[in-house]
């Protein structure tokens, strides 16, 4: 069966899209302390990329790799919800769910140093 919310088209579909996406960012905050905490880490390291004398696309850079961090730490949130609402009970398959959401975030976060450190290093020079 398919999703009555699927018939939804135009500017109500857009409309119940915002609703629901702002949802999410406020269930993802309220709730997931590590979302919260690179929130937080976000609204320090744009502001300072914006201030930064560096390149534009260095700016650029710099701002989408906090974006990707938060972009990350959403969908693996959404993974563990998920995982958790099939099951609590121990399972190798949620454990490496889990696990492999987890180390997206770490390779993202990893990101975001690499570019941040070449962009201020490459300004420098």
């Amino acid at each position: 069966m398919e999703s009555p919310y699927k018939g939804k088209t135009g500017l109500v579909r857009i409309r119940n899209a915002f609703v629901y996406s702002l949802a999410g960012l406020k269930a993802a905050y309220d709730c997931e302390d590590a979302f919260r905490q690179e929130v937080w880490l976000a609204a320090v390291l744009i502001p300072a990329a914006i201030l930064l004398p560096v390149p534009a696309i260095g700016r650029a850079l710099m701002i989408g790799s906090v974006l990707m961090v938060l972009i990350v730490e959403l969908l693996n949130s959404a993974i563990e919800a998920a995982v958790d609402r099939i099951g609590l009970e121990s399972h190798t398959l949620s454990k490496r769910a889990k696990d492999i959401g987890s180390a997206a975030v770490l390779i993202a976060l990893l990101n975001v140093l690499v570019i941040w450190l070449s962009v201020i290093l490459g300004a420098a020079l």
